[in-house]
């Protein structure tokens, strides 16, 4: 892995270099696990001039999870506890004659920034913008296959939930025994807080659970995801409890699925963003959903749960090859529940089967 790290970071200098730039700190916790295979809590990574260099706060314990840094790298600790690594970064590439360094200003306050600029008052600081997360987009098969291996952990979780008996448990209480299978199937921890909303609840996306009891008759939707090796899934799926689907939840959720299967069809190469929302919105704005429906339908994940690209009616950009997408229609009646459908996949030519579905639990109603 030491080579792929080595050259994410060279495709990362060619951008910056070709912006005018002699060097880089990168210092969101996400792009300095891309680039150098960890992030350590507080570190950030300074690229050139020279070699490549990871600063960290001292501080108690270590990065979590199971990857391990770049050995390539050089490691600095930094010798006080309120030193900022940010500041230190500048401070060095000053030292090293660097005259430009481009910095990540969406990552970075107001006064980290001013900081740098006191620390290195000679030194000119440029915006390196979204260029981490633009190299991020399109994922390897190694990143594909740790988010294959989350998917199936996820699966396994919410399978094994849906064999217990579920009338009279919380949604507090059953989404706390979902993180607990996501990590005893051997996810490093839940992928983002898990959603569980019944009866008047479900349908919302990221529902944060109450001490609401599971009734017979409700639906109860779940929204979760495992996170493996620092890459992230998700999974939402909607049920009935205890009995058989009344009709309008039938309805609902025929509505519902023929939406996110609208949208899991659109994923193909070139396919522009908001063709899938477009696909995937379609079928609820002609039920008479379009009040309320999420600002998208879909977006990227990886390092992330919720990163590029974004499948949204005003999203500029198309689909590449290799780019995990989720698709997550839903709607929601107030005072009454409703339905989300969310599955992980990849996308894949034609030629190669589609798009590759991760999430593989049923999507049929069952009555639980």
């Amino acid at each position: 892995m030491s080579e792929v790290y080595a050259v994410r970071r060279g495709l990362l200098r060619d951008r910056f270099a070709a912006a005018g730039s002699e060097a880089a700190v990168v210092s969101r916790p996400a792009n300095v696990r891309y680039l150098a295979g960890g992030a350590p809590p507080g570190s950030v990574l300074l690229l050139g001039p020279g070699e490549d260099v990871l600063l960290r706060p001292r501080a108690p314990g270590g990065e979590p999870g199971r990857t391990r840094l770049d050995e390539r790298l050089r490691v600095t600790v930094l010798p006080g506890s309120d030193d900022d690594p940010v500041v230190a970064a500048a401070a060095l590439a000053a030292g090293l004659r660097a005259g430009s360094l481009a910095v990540e200003e969406h990552d970075l306050t107001v006064a980290r920034h001013r900081a740098m600029g006191d620390a290195a008052p000679r030194l000119r600081l440029g915006d390196l913008g979204g260029t981490v997360e633009q190299l991020r987009l399109v994922k390897d098969e190694e990143e594909i296959a740790c988010l294959r291996i989350a998917a199936e952990i996820t699966d396994q979780a919410l399978g094994e939930l849906l064999e217990s008996i579920l009338v009279g448990r919380t949604e507090r209480h059953l989404a706390l025994e979902l993180e607990r299978r996501l990590v005893d199937h051997g996810a490093d921890g839940p992928a983002f807080a898990t959603s569980v909303g019944t009866g008047p609840h479900s349908g919302q996306g990221r529902h944060l659970p109450t001490d609401r009891r599971v009734e017979e008759g409700d639906f109860l939707s779940v929204g979760l995801g495992a996170n493996y090796r620092g890459y992230r899934c998700e999974i939402g799926r909607t049920f009935v409890i205890g009995t058989s689907p009344a009709d309008w939840q039938i309805e609902l959720y025929d509505l519902v699925f023929a939406a996110q299967r609208a949208g899991r069809e659109a994923l193909l190469p070139g396919t522009a963003y908001r063709d899938v929302d477009r696909a995937a919105r379609h079928p609820l704005d002609s039920a008479g959903h379009s009040d309320g429906l999420p600002p998208s339908t879909g977006h990227g994940v990886g390092l992330e749960i919720d990163e590029d690209p974004q499948l949204a009616p005003t999203a500029m950009g198309k689909l590449d090859a290799c780019v995990p997408v989720t698709v997550e229609p839903g709607v929601h009646l107030p005072g009454r529940g409703g339905v989300r459908i969310d599955d992980t996949l990849v996308v894949r030519p034609e030629a190669d089967g589609g798009p590759e579905l991760l999430t593989i639990t049923t999507k049929e109603l069952l009555a639980l």
